[in-house]
C-alpha cells in the first residue's frame, strides 16, 4: 500500500483573491505548509523532502459549488474542536459542529466562501 492516498485537490474557485485569504489560513492547520508556485494557481504541500500531496485552487469565475465534500483528516477530537474557533474567524459559512456524526467519527463541517463543502474528521471506526 502506498503511503498516501491521493496526490493533490485540485478545486475552484470564483475569486482567488478572496480564496486566498481563506485558504491562507486554513491550509497550514491541515498539514498543507509549503506553497507551490504555479502559475494562475495558490496551492500547498504537505511537508517533507519527498513529493507530497497538494491543496490547490484555481479561479474559475463561473464556478458553481456541487454537493461534493473534501474531508481532511484529525488525529484527535481535540484537533477537530482546535479547528472551530479559526473558521469563524476566516469566514467560514454553514458550520456544524463539532458534534458526533456516529459513534467514533467526531467532525466539524463547514463551507468556503463559495459554497465549497469540506470537513474535518477524526474516525476511530471504519
Amino acid at each position: 500500500m502506498p503511503p498516501r492516498r491521493f496526490d493533490h485537490i485540485d478545486l475552484r474557485v470564483p475569486d482567488l483573491a478572496r480564496a486566498k485569504d481563506f485558504y491562507g489560513r486554513l491550509l497550514p492547520i491541515l498539514g498543507f505548509s509549503e506553497p507551490q508556485h504555479v502559475p494562475g494557481w495558490i496551492s500547498s504541500a504537505a511537508t517533507g523532502s519527498e513529493p507530497s500531496e497538494f491543496f490547490g485552487f484555481i479561479e474559475s469565475p463561473d464556478h458553481r459549488p456541487n454537493e461534493n465534500r473534501i474531508a481532511f483528516w484529525a488525529e484527535s477530537n481535540e484537533a477537530v474542536d482546535a479547528l472551530a474557533p479559526l473558521l469563524r474567524e476566516i469566514g467560514a459559512r454553514n458550520i456544524e459542529g463539532p458534534l458526533y456524526e456516529e459513534e467514533g467519527y467526531y467532525a466539524i463541517f463547514f463551507e468556503d466562501p463559495f459554497g465549497n463543502r469540506l470537513e474535518l474528521c477524526h474516525r476511530t471506526r471504519n
